[in-house]
């Protein structure tokens, strides 16, 4: 069965998100398979969208290792101690980077990274996922980002 996503380019954030959110539930609501609904959620934000990078991240003990994601090559394997994602599992919260080169700790995937989003799935108190999402834009992020990823985010969670 084939599936295309459409949002009006000539929309502002709030208004894509609007746009996306239905059609991200229709894709994924009859599909029983994680990493496959994880899969079409990452290829439906970053084209439409147009991020630099968006992906999960599960929680393995001490550590975040990479799941499905679109974009370039990223990080396979880092510390819950390092890095924007390990700060989102230690504070059970997102978080938001403006400026990802005035982070400290933040682990360099790709050199066009400048700003960042990370959304934690919580799953009885312990965050068992996160969605990882780079902008090659400063400043790229905000609560309207925070408000959709995590309703989007509850359609398979």
């Amino acid at each position: 069965m084939a599936f295309e996503i459409y949002v009006e380019e000539n929309l502002n954030k709030n208004e894509k998100y609007a746009q996306l959110l239905p059609q991200i539930k229709s894709l994924v609501e009859n599909e029983t398979d994680l990493i496959a609904n994880l899969a079409n959620i990452c290829a439906a934000l970053k084209y439409t969208m147009n991020f630099l990078w968006v992906g999960f991240y599960r929680v393995e003990g001490e550590e975040l290792v990479l799941s499905v994601f679109q974009g370039p090559v990223a990080c396979t394997r880092f510390s819950i101690q390092k890095g924007v994602c390990g700060a989102c599992v230690r504070q059970k919260q997102p978080i938001i980077v403006p400026n990802v080169h005035l982070f400290e700790g933040h682990i360099a995937c790709n050199h066009q990274s400048n700003s960042e989003i990370v959304i934690p799935v919580l799953k009885n108190g312990t965050v068992s996922w996160v969605l990882d999402i780079d902008s090659e834009h400063f400043d790229c992020f905000d609560e309207a980002d925070v408000f959709f990823l995590q309703k989007i985010l509850e359609l398979v969670f």
